[in-house]
This record gives structure tokens, sequence and C-alpha cells, in this order.
């Protein structure tokens, strides 16, 4: 199960603002029954300020609202935690990427054309922040540096972060599962 961004903070707050039982935002907070307990009698958690679950889009006051009818219900995201970050994340305008690792993109360039031959262009230039004219130049094998350009994980160079890389990934899976079944609906029709 998916976890709360801050589940401290949140179980402060279920615990202050409802009439959760200590079970239910145990679990959706993926705490101990008596650590809500201890948060509950203000031995736990002393100096932590509650966070609203519901003005971080975590919860809807419907879902409390249901939970707090029946005992038995446990509360469930409105989305998944890396959802949430992704969204806060695209809000920002470009990024700035420092001097010393600039020279490290050709490298990143690479490793995502040797590991993803599938991306697109546009996909790079996004997750990197790079050329098209620089991408063209490594998969043409055109570039001026070319015999020193080792691909490497642009994770590790710092030039992007794992959840930004895994959504790509998992958004090119996609991609080539709709194309391998749309392949295997026209060898049907065909045949």
């Amino acid at each position: 199960m998916t976890l709360p961004l801050m589940p401290k903070a949140t179980a402060v707050w279920l615990v202050e603002n409802t009439t959760l039982n200590f079970e239910q935002i145990a679990e959706f907070c993926g705490m101990h029954v008596l650590e809500v307990q201890g948060i509950a009698d203000g031995e736990v958690a002393s100096g932590i300020i509650g966070r609203d679950p519901i003005t971080a889009k975590l919860l809807t006051r419907e879902e409390i609202e249901r939970c707090q009818k029946d005992e038995n219900l446990r509360l469930h995201l409105i989305k998944r935690t890396s959802d949430y970050i992704e969204s806060k994340r695209k809000k920002k305008k470009g990024r700035y990427t420092p001097v010393a690792r600039r020279q490290d993109k050709p490298d990143a360039i690479a490793w995502l054309l040797k590991h993803c031959p599938e991306i697109v262009d546009a996909q790079i230039v996004k997750l990197i922040g790079t050329t098209k004219n620089t991408i063209n130049s490594i998969r043409n094998k055109s570039h001026w540096n070319l015999a020193n350009i080792k691909p490497r994980d642009p994770v590790l160079l710092g030039l992007c972060t794992q959840t930004e890389l895994d959504s790509l990934v998992r958004l090119l899976e996609e991609v080539r599962e709709r194309k391998k079944a749309e392949e295997e609906r026209n060898k049907s029709q065909v045949g």
C-alpha cells in the first residue's frame, strides 16, 4: 500500500481533526497502533504540526466521513504519492544545470539511447534539458566529442530524478505494449 507523504504529520492531523479509530489512522499512515495512541496521548510527535491530507489532495472529505461512519472501513489515497510528487514538480519552470554537469549530458543521452532505443528526442530534451541537435549528433555518431562519450545513467549524473526516469520508462513500456497489441490485431485480421 502506498503511504501518504509525511505520515506522522498526517496522523497528527487525523487524530486531532477526525473521529477515526487508531487502527484506521495507523493503517493509512503505515504506523503502529500504539504509536498513533501515543500521538493522541501527546507522548509521541508532540512538536509535529499536523498536515491536512485534504488540502494536500491525498484524501477527500467524503472518504474520511465514509470511514468515520464504519470503523471496519479503511482510508484510501486519492492517488499514488509519486503522482503527487510529479504534479508538484510539473509546476516548476526550466531547470538550471551547473556548468560542471553540462559536460555529462552527452553521456546521459548515450545511455538513454542505448537502454531505451524507442525514446523520442522530445522526451530526452524534457528529461535532461538538452537540444535536439546534440541528441541527433550522438545518435548519428557525429558528435564532436564522440570518442570521450561513455553511456552513464542520468540519475547518477544528477541530471534527472529516479522518479522522472521511472515514469518515462513506464510510458515507453505502455507505448511498446500498445504497438505489440496493435501488430497482433493486424496479424489476426490479415490471417
